[in-house]
């Protein structure tokens, strides 16, 4: 996928597991656990190419995660989930004013269902700190 620059959350509306839509200020999100669909809009750029702002859904949340630790090797026991893509649709836009030899296609992912889950590398940027 492209790389999408996250802009600013714009929505006053996500719904959780794809089905129901909240108010967002009737969720207090500072205290929200789980994975929602949000909406949000953010800069589609590409070398050659003017940027065009996308507001489309995705996934936003907290999970539940963990860590233990153990006497024996491999000393830690882990249990990190990440709010990730569970059904997702792809959606192709034409940026504006791209150059002569600039394929103007840009394609992101639209989050239908999320998911409290694995960090899967192939659809999620997963940053690890130590």
């Amino acid at each position: 996928f492209p790389v999408a620059f996250l802009s600013f959350f714009s929505s006053s509306v996500f719904s959780t597991k794809g089905h129901v839509s909240y108010n967002v200020s009737s969720v207090n999100l500072r205290r929200f656990t789980g994975c929602a669909v949000r909406e949000f809009t953010f800069i589609a750029k590409k070398t050659g190419c003017k940027g065009l702002y996308i507001t489309t859904d995705a996934c936003w949340g907290r999970c539940e995660t963990w860590e233990k630790p153990l006497v024996d090797p491999p000393y830690i026991e882990s249990h990190h989930r990440v709010c990730t893509y569970n059904e997702s649709r792809l959606i192709t836009v034409k940026l504006p004013n791209c150059r002569n030899h600039v394929d103007p296609s840009y394609t992101y992912p639209e989050a239908l269902r999320c998911q409290c889950g694995l960090c899967e590398t192939s659809t999620t940027e997963c940053l690890t700190f130590f």
